[in-house]
């Protein structure tokens, strides 16, 4: 039976299109298959780790919220930490609804968005590598025309998809268009669940001649060569680090003492003026709430200034200090895990789910 028989959301009058050959820069290293097939996945993960993909693009780039450099490169060397958080509700429900965006996609657009034929690589440069989330055909002659880019977001993100798109999706539209060599592509994002937003994006050959360069070095450095990749700010990478190796008690680290002495200065001199921006913020938002008083906005002209809302977080201890009656009316039993009988327990256990955290003495060295 023919894959448009059996695939409602792509139009019956969309043409028959040999897929394989829908990049025009690019070869197809690894034909679509089942990743839950434990031979699939192999050779799947195998050829992730030979190149950079446009999921990483952003992590390399310091855009990605969950992942950073540290987190490509242990990938690419076979040793992948999972996240401390598991993968998310929105990622998790946009793999299993990827069908119903690209059918909405059609439907409100009118283009045609297909399956791809699976893992493209860059003719001229392998190590460029992207998994297409579906083509898009002209209607009438079947030709690939461009990569389209699937996402399901929360509602929180909806003014961020409908000024644009996103630093993350943008950059791997644009990296699948450096790999497969079209001229654009469609970002389309199910937004809340229920509003369906897509964006045509134009080639920026200047943007992805520094993504083939960044990355392209990138990759030589601490691919190729193996090099581990600088530390960096990312809250995500300072989780991953928490997580790569389990602490020995007994293992002692020797610091040259001049390199200690200036991270310790370093570090104490961030502190003082994270706490004197924080004091001037303070003040400068201190001024916003004595001019609003009551008032829920403040506005200049027909723009909103700023606002100071009663919409924050519920003060639960004060509530029930103040109203205990009431309180005990809303009071649930929710199961938690008795930490301190585990602790006692299964010591060996609790140790290893314990977070590991960095002190450094106030003592000058």
């Amino acid at each position: 039976m023919s894959q448009q028989a059996t695939q409602p959301w792509i139009p019956a009058t969309a043409p028959a299109v040999d897929l394989a050959y829908g990049a025009p820069a690019a070869r197809l290293l690894l034909p679509a298959g089942d990743l839950n097939d434990p031979r699939y996945r192999e050779q799947w993960d195998e050829i992730r780790r030979g190149g950079i993909g446009g999921s990483e693009v952003a992590a390399l780039l310091g855009l990605d919220k969950y992942r950073g450099p540290r987190h490509v490169f242990e990938a690419k060397h076979g040793r992948a930490v999972a996240s401390g958080a598991a993968l998310s509700e929105y990622a998790e429900v946009g793999q299993e609804i990827e069908d119903f965006i690209a059918y909405m996609f059609t439907k409100r657009s009118g283009i045609p968005a297909v399956p791809t034929p699976g893992t493209l690589a860059n003719v001229d440069r392998p190590w460029m590598r992207c998994n297409v989330d579906r083509y898009a055909l002209d209607a009438e002659s079947g030709v690939v025309l461009a990569p389209v880019e699937l996402k399901n977001r929360s509602e929180y993100q909806l003014d961020d998809w409908t000024e644009g798109v996103p630093d993350g999706p943008a950059l791997q539209v644009h990296w699948n268009m450096a790999v497969g060599g079209w001229s654009y592509g469609w970002a389309v994002a199910l937004v809340g669940g229920n509003k369906l937003l897509f964006h045509r994006i134009e080639r920026d050959d200047e943007l992805i001649d520094t993504l083939i360069d960044v990355c392209g070095r990138w990759y030589q450095r601490h691919v190729i060569e193996g090099f581990p990749p600088p530390a960096d700010g990312l809250e995500a990478t300072k989780e991953l680090l928490g997580r790569l190796w389990e602490a020995k008690a007994n293992e002692v680290v020797e610091v040259p003492r001049d390199k200690a002495v200036r991270l310790r200065k370093r570090r104490a001199s961030l502190i003082e003026q994270i706490k004197e921006l924080d004091a001037e913020r303070n003040t400068v938002e201190n001024e916003m709430r004595l001019i609003s008083e009551s008032a829920a906005v403040a506005k200049s002209g027909k723009s909103v200034a700023w606002s100071w809302k009663q919409n924050g977080n519920f003060a639960e201890k004060r509530f029930q200090e103040e109203d205990p009656d009431l309180a005990a009316e809303y009071m649930t039993t929710v199961k938690v895990v008795d930490v301190e009988r585990l602790k006692d327990e299964k010591p060996l256990v609790y140790e290893k789910y314990r977070a590991r955290v960095l002190r450094v003495p106030a003592k000058e060295l």
